[in-house]
């Protein structure tokens, strides 16, 4: 499996889209074609915002950096964000890859923290190093933030 830039390959734009708006539709109210757009945006050559994909013959699954991914958190910044895998490829590593790589091009660009929300996925980012900052509510919806010391990236 390889990481590669969406940029690189822009014509999933609309399998990713897809894939987000199944997962995430129910907590976070944006339409099909807003997914597309945002992801269009991430085309260019700065690495916030960017997205990238897992390849293995095909897509595999998706993450991304962003400035901001919650509204009442502003203070927190950059983001890891829309991590999601194609149903036939969950549980076989390819979520922490997607993870791990992005943490290492955040590294790579100088930056120190990134930082997370997540319903439900508290274990699997903690094997990959993240810790708790705090459990909160978003959008009607118990969430744990979670923060990458990205010095220790290896």
């Amino acid at each position: 499996m390889k990481a590669i830039d969406l940029k690189f390959a822009p014509d999933y734009i609309d399998t990713i889209a897809q894939w987000q708006h199944d997962e995430w539709s129910a907590v976070s109210p944006k339409t099909l074609q807003e997914r597309k757009d945002r992801l269009r945006s991430h085309l260019g050559e700065d690495l916030v915002p960017s997205t990238y994909i897992l390849m293995d013959n095909d897509i595999v699954g998706s993450a991304a950096i962003i400035v901001s991914d919650m509204l009442t958190r502003p203070d927190l910044t950059p983001w890891l964000a829309s991590v999601v895998v194609s149903p036939e490829h969950r549980g076989k590593g390819a979520g922490g890859k997607l993870v791990l790589h992005v943490m290492t091009k955040a590294a790579e660009a100088g930056i120190k923290e990134l930082y997370l929300y997540t319903p439900d996925q508290e274990g699997f980012y903690k094997k990959l190093g993240w810790q708790t900052v705090n459990k909160e509510v978003y959008r009607d919806q118990n969430v744990i933030i979670m923060k990458a010391q990205l010095t220790n990236i290896e």
